[in-house]
């Protein structure tokens, strides 16, 4: 099968290498997914063990059209029964840049009637379409003349865990979090220390990657296991090889936030995924912090946008640029923000810098090797 899975801006190449360790052959990095052939029991582990991915589609086919006639025929040469039967429902997701089309839901509702007449001729019976909760869904791209086909097989995206029941006023992206864990070069061998936690989903994508917990070990659904060739045995041992290959390790996890009300729901995140003796949570003041050993790794997400005054964010950046020169001496630090002008405060030079996005906000995620001294001495 061809699959595509979709992933964030920035992360494409920490997808792919999340892939080739899951036993993928030459992934093809493209914006925003990575492109690659599998069967069945790597679609699966892909939707199961992989942190970075958003969902994985697999493409039913692609033809060339050049008006709304040659999508609704072409469309009718698939065979839909292979992932949907007329007692379940669908929904069709359509992306379309053409000027074939004027608006991207005609595109969307020739295929919707493509797949109900197909129903009707070979079952005298249709599916139903259900656009809130569907139980297959179908992607519809459309590029210039070229259509790509292709059925979700997550439905309910990666990034929806399952484990998060509280969280905040801006919370962070599961996928974006485990991504900015794995962009740190963090190995799970030393100190690491979130401390502004907010609910905590940093921290817990960080236990997950030390105790090689699959992500999805607390989701109770995948689209996959809706279709017609569903292979519950198959999945089953997939589930198994996760419950095998987890370890207990002796590294530190550490959280903190100021907020009372960030502690508590951090807290409940994590026991709601049984990782409570992996991260120990404190409520605490970051610039009263100082490290407990000699290296680590600190990974942040201050607040910013417009969740602060701009000159509150200055010196809030300032306070944490201080306290990581002088309380934090042979750590790494990681920051992510979409506040550029306040990140000057920070006085750090930075190691690294990657362009990530948080929702709809365009953000930096930064990197500082942080030294005893000057620079000069250590290198």
């Amino acid at each position: 099968m061809r699959l595509i899975a979709k992933t964030l801006f920035g992360l494409e190449k920490t997808l792919c290498n999340e892939l080739i360790e899951l036993g993928v052959k030459v992934p093809e990095p493209v914006n925003r997914a990575v492109v690659f052939e599998g069967d069945q029991y790597l679609l699966y582990k892909v939707n199961y063990f992989a942190r970075t991915a958003i969902s994985v589609l697999v493409q039913v086919a692609e033809f060339r059209i050049r008006s709304g006639d040659d999508l609704y025929r072409n469309s009718l040469r698939i065979d839909w029964k292979k992932y949907l039967d007329p007692d379940r429902t669908f929904s069709v997701v359509p992306v379309v840049h053409s000027p074939i089309f004027r608006h991207t839901g005609y595109a969307g509702l020739l295929l919707k009637d493509a797949i109900a007449d197909w129903f009707r001729q070979k079952d005298g019976r249709r599916p139903s379409v259900d656009p809130e909760n569907p139980d297959t869904v179908f992607n519809l791209h459309i590029s210039n003349d070229q259509a790509t086909v292709s059925v979700d097989s997550s439905v309910i995206p990666l990034f929806k865990r399952g484990y998060r029941k509280e969280q905040g006023q801006a919370p962070m992206n599961e996928v974006l979090a485990a991504g900015i864990v794995q962009l740190s070069g963090w190995k799970g061998s030393t100190s690491f220390l979130d401390p502004m936690c907010g609910s905590g989903t940093i921290p817990i994508e960080a236990a997950l990657i030390a105790r090689h917990i699959p992500p999805g070990k607390f989701r109770n659904f995948f689209g996959f296991q809706k279709w017609p060739d569903y292979n519950q045995e198959l999945f089953r041992r997939i589930k198994e090889e996760g419950e095998a290959g987890t370890i207990t390790p002796v590294v530190k996890i550490a959280c903190s936030d100021i907020s009372e009300e960030a502690v508590m729901m951090t807290r409940r995140n994590i026991e709601t995924t049984g990782l409570s003796d992996t991260i120990t949570v404190d409520q605490s003041d970051f610039g009263d912090l100082k490290a407990g050993d000699e290296n680590g790794y600190i990974i942040m997400n201050p607040p910013y946008g417009e969740r602060l005054s701009q000159s509150g964010t200055d010196i809030l950046y300032g306070m944490i640029g201080s306290t990581l020169k002088h309380n934090f001496p042979g750590y790494k630090a990681l920051l992510i923000t979409s506040d550029r002008e306040s990140l000057k405060h920070i006085g750090l030079k930075p190691e690294m810098k990657v362009t990530l996005y948080n929702g709809s906000l365009e953000c930096l995620l930064v990197k500082y090797d942080l030294y005893q001294g000057s620079k000069k001495q250590h290198v």
